[in-house]
């Protein structure tokens, strides 16, 4: 069954022109390179698109840039949708194959030590699903890491059409993988049944996993479902509709949650208590949260609208007083929809990528620095078109970025195309910040 399915799928791909034939797999460095570095005036050579008020860093920035492992056959397509996180000096990301009824994803961590790439995870692998089984073809989710050291992530669907009965679908998964050890374990099926976990955020010192879902199917209807589970315990502290579609404001000084319900931005402001329990409550504020940072040492979540539907606007959220302040536009060029934002350590610069589900090549893929107090922005690097001129690589925007905890280095999995037309492989740049552009 599992050879039928991938014959049939790659067949399908063929036909449908989703992968051109010139594309190889697995994608390849010239001369067998693992990875590349490269320090160029041409990373701040800016497109005519990017607007006169931005700034452009004076400083070239090195950037490593390197394939992704494990891409050995075309995807539909192999792509990222999930944040990574920096810790501990490795960065830690997902992508998936989004193939379906039976798809998987793989969760690396990457070491800018020794530029080594290392797989952690297959979820394939690890859930073992018996043939026609529904296995997920994505971890849309965040990967994040818990005060346990284990990586804690959760599942999402390839395709709509799969999760169903006739596949077997229970519901979606969390699951976890210690780094140290390379071990790997389901922590819970189905916390809520039937649904998939396409958002999430963990209280790493609580371990409670927080998760944003979606129903498994327009047969099943039902709302997307905001719910809570006890990783020690094992058990779920609250499931309701009215949840968050895909990021979430995380307080550590508080543990508090904050979303805003259902797909529109711009709904009441809610919050969740783990010390309250109970259901969320509504508080005060209107607020964009389509991608939010960590909180910073003086107490601040900064956070951005989506901008699928208008201008990408960012936020800043007092977590002491619950206030929110906007910002303003977040766009430097055409693009505006940014699915990745990060905080550097002391809170002054935020970080982030405008193009995310294809089209940031349209503004030279603009690496973002803004600046929190004079709401400055500034480009530290335009890796478009550099790298396609150079490997062929189409640089088409990013679900995942994280800065390094000394705030020196910006790690991107980026949605690449070397057919210049669709994604077809992921590539990690690592984002060597000049000390002069941080000062």
């Amino acid at each position: 069954m599992k050879t039928l399915l991938k014959t049939t799928t790659l067949a399908w791909l063929a036909v449908a022109g989703t992968v051109p034939a010139e594309v190889v797999f697995p994608p390849r460095l010239p001369g067998g390179k693992e990875f590349v570095s490269h320090t160029s005036e041409d990373f701040l050579k800016a497109p005519e698109t990017i607007r006169k008020d931005v700034a452009v860093a004076e400083t070239a920035p090195t950037i490593d840039f390197m394939f992704y492992p494990g891409q050995d056959y075309p995807g539909k397509p192999w792509s990222v949708w999930g944040d990574g996180v920096a810790m501990d000096g490795k960065y830690y990301s997902a992508i998936g194959d989004h193939l379906a009824p039976q798809g998987t994803g793989l969760v690396f961590e990457y070491d800018p030590a020794t530029h080594g790439m290392r797989e952690l995870v297959d979820v394939k692998k690890l859930l073992a699903m018996p043939d026609g089984h529904y296995v997920p073809g994505k971890v849309h989710s965040r990967v994040d890491m818990g005060a346990d050291g284990w990586l804690y992530f959760a599942t999402h669907r390839g395709s709509t059409r799969t999760t169903t009965d006739e596949f077997h679908y229970q519901g979606d998964w969390i699951l976890r993988c210690d780094p140290k050890s390379g071990n790997a374990e389901v922590v819970a099926r189905g916390p809520v049944p039937k649904h998939c976990i396409p958002c999430s955020v963990l209280d790493p010192e609580r371990l409670i996993f927080y998760g944003g879902t979606a129903p498994g199917s327009e047969e099943l209807g039902g709302d997307i479902h905001f719910f809570a589970y006890d990783i020690r315990a094992g058990k779920v502290l609250y499931s309701g509709p009215g949840g968050p579609a895909r990021a979430m404001v995380f307080a550590k000084s508080t543990g508090r949650v904050y979303f805003t319900p259902g797909k529109e931005e711009g709904g009441p402001l809610m919050r969740y208590d783990p010390e309250a329990g109970g259901e969320p409550v509504a508080i005060e504020g209107m607020i964009g949260i389509r991608a939010a940072t960590e909180e910073t040492p003086d107490g601040f979540v900064y956070t951005v609208s989506s901008g699928q539907r208008g201008e990408a606007i960012l936020y800043s959220f007092n977590t002491k007083t619950e206030e929110v302040e906007n910002l303003g536009p977040a766009a430097v060029g055409t693009q505006n929809y940014i699915t990745s934002i990060d905080a550097d350590p002391t809170g002054r610069f935020l970080y982030y990528i405008p193009g995310a589900h294809g089209g940031s090549e349209k503004d030279g893929s603009a690496v973002v620095q803004f600046e929190v107090k004079t709401g400055k922005k500034k480009v530290i690097a335009f890796p478009h078109p550099f790298f396609e001129e150079k490997y062929g690589s189409t640089l088409k925007g990013t679900f995942s970025s994280a800065l390094d905890p000394a705030g020196d280095k910006l790690y991107v999995t980026w949605n690449n195309s070397r057919s210049g037309k669709v994604w077809d492989s992921c590539v990690l740049t690592v984002i060597h910040i000049p000390e002069r552009e941080r000062e």
